[in-house]
């Protein structure tokens, strides 16, 4: 999950530093941990991005994710999008 929720911050934009002890993800001037895997307010505009960036066969995965409403369905179908369009 932790190597998943990187990519995804990496395909958001965020920066990474490495920390003394662990990766840090740098958003804004504040250090946050990344919450893609639980929270639909940080998954959300991910999803949007992908639609925007493509409208391949990859993307129809994360529509359909999403009419389960299920967060770990999406979740999965997101990661799956970004792997196959980089």
């Amino acid at each position: 999950m932790e190597k998943n929720n990187k990519l995804i911050a990496e395909f958001m934009g965020a920066e990474w530093h490495k920390d003394f002890f662990k990766d840090v993800c740098i958003i804004s001037t504040s250090n946050i941990s990344y919450k893609f895997h639980s929270s639909w307010d940080w998954l959300m505009p991910v999803v949007q991005k992908c639609r925007q960036e493509n409208r391949s066969e990859y993307f129809d995965r994360v529509y359909y994710a999403l009419e389960e409403c299920d967060i770990n369905i999406t979740y999965k179908a997101v990661v799956e999008f970004i792997n196959q369009n980089n």
